[in-house]
């Protein structure tokens, strides 16, 4: 009897035991899949007076290709604790070439919508690397000189710095992605209405369309058109490539009807200025259409190989013309309307241009201590290996004075072309 009590209580004692077990291993469970917060480790890189963005993935898996999204945790942080809840996301990776650079890009797919640093709530984002850009000013710069132009939107964007599985990845660019919603592409999604973007040969998604000149455009909208929707889209585009590529053939004014002559000055002049190299119609290159109006120009896009930062030697120097001499952009300009009006438009805002010029001093500002971890991270700063990092500096004030002087010699040549 005493045998059989004593069995009886080692039994419940070894019942509880596994209970226990059981509860500790789903509160952990649930711990990892809901955490209350995420580590952060900043003793090699200090806080830098911008939020930190903290990211996660499942099971700490690398971020492998620009398909494959990885269910992720994210948090922002303050200078010495959280700011935000933990977010339940997707990540992978982004950008074409230069998703092939040590420091990558990341598309951010979060699973509900969400408000980051008062810009209005979305599911998707963008974390730009600028690794090409030792500035790390120039896609910054762009979306202040596209908004005091008055583009009809303008991408918004956000210094931040990113731990990626508690490894610090650097100052990166938090920005909105270009697609259609109330607060960005204000435009009706339905089989009439498209989202463009013109892409390189030598990369293009699906869905897309290749025009008879061999130009590809993805749609970026409606989502998944019927084959009779890309054929509509794509009637329209060589329509007007065939119409644009004869300018003496057709009455100046006629051009009208086929874009929107403000946005394409806006588009056309942002891009001039800068000597962008994608913007030579090459890639990056957004557009609208709507059945019966016609093709607006933008958003502005990409821009880190601008304002000297080329590729290619023959793109570097601050003199000659640029985007007007490839294309579709050349035989646009041929257009003695588009020509003259573009002229004008220079005149009315080169004042706007100048005050981007003398503005980068306080952007610089807002990164100076965030430029230090940057650089400790990845010192390339005189490293001219990579494609895209063709110029070697000594220090970071001589890549934005040599920046500076560019752009200021760009305004210069082109008031003087121009006959201000």
């Amino acid at each position: 009897m005493i045998l059989s009590t004593t069995n009886n209580i080692a039994l419940k004692l070894l019942a509880a035991f596994f209970c226990c077990i059981c509860l500790a291993a789903c509160y952990w469970a649930e711990t990892e899949s809901n955490p209350e917060s995420l580590p952060i480790d900043d003793s090699m890189y200090p806080y830098a007076g911008l939020p930190r963005i903290v990211i996660e993935t499942k099971d700490f898996a690398g971020i492998r290709d620009r398909e494959t999204e990885i269910p992720s945790h994210l948090q922002i942080y303050g200078e010495k604790a959280p700011e935000s809840e933990v977010y339940e996301l997707t990540v992978r990776g982004r950008g074409n070439s230069s998703f092939k650079m040590p420091k990558y890009g990341l598309k951010l797919e979060f699973k509900d919508k969400v408000k980051l640093f008062g810009m209005p709530k979305n599911r998707d984002w963008a974390l730009i690397a600028n690794y090409g850009d030792k500035t790390h000013l120039r896609n910054y710069m762009i979306t202040r000189l596209s908004e005091w132009l008055g583009a009809k939107y303008t991408p918004r964007m956000q210094f931040v710095e990113v731990y990626l599985n508690r490894k610090y990845m650097g100052l990166y660019l938090l920005s909105e992605t270009i697609k259609v919603a109330k607060n960005r592409v204000n435009i009706d999604e339905n089989d009439t209405t498209f989202l463009v973007e013109k892409e390189d040969s030598k990369k293009f998604d699906p869905p897309y369309v290749q025009s008879d000149n061999g130009y590809y455009y993805h749609i970026k909208s409606p989502k998944n058109p019927s084959p009779e929707t890309e054929q509509l889209l794509l009637d329209h585009i060589n329509a007007f490539e065939n119409f644009a590529m004869r300018p003496y053939r057709y009455n100046s004014d006629e051009i009208v009807d086929w874009i929107d002559l403000d946005d394409y000055l806006l588009f056309y002049w942002v891009h001039e200025f800068s000597k962008n190299e994608d913007g030579n119609f090459a890639r990056s290159v957004h557009f609208t259409w709507k059945k019966g109006e016609p093709i607006h120009f933008g958003p502005l896009w990409d821009f880190d190989l601008a304002f000297g930062n080329a590729s290619r030697e023959q793109n570097k120097a601050p003199e000659e013309w640029y985007i007007r001499r490839y294309r579709l952009n050349y035989y646009l300009l041929q257009n003695s309307l588009i020509d003259s009006a573009a002229v004008d438009y220079w005149k009315e805002h080169r004042e706007t241009f100048k005050e981007l010029i003398d503005s980068v001093p306080l952007y610089r500002t807002i990164i100076d201590k965030a430029i230090e971890n940057e650089y400790r991270r990845w010192p390339v700063m005189q490293n001219t290996e990579n494609w895209a990092l063709k110029d070697p500096y000594g220090s970071y004030d001589e890549a934005v004075e040599t920046m500076i002087e560019w752009m200021n010699q760009r305004y210069r040549w082109i008031d003087n072309e121009i006959g201000y």
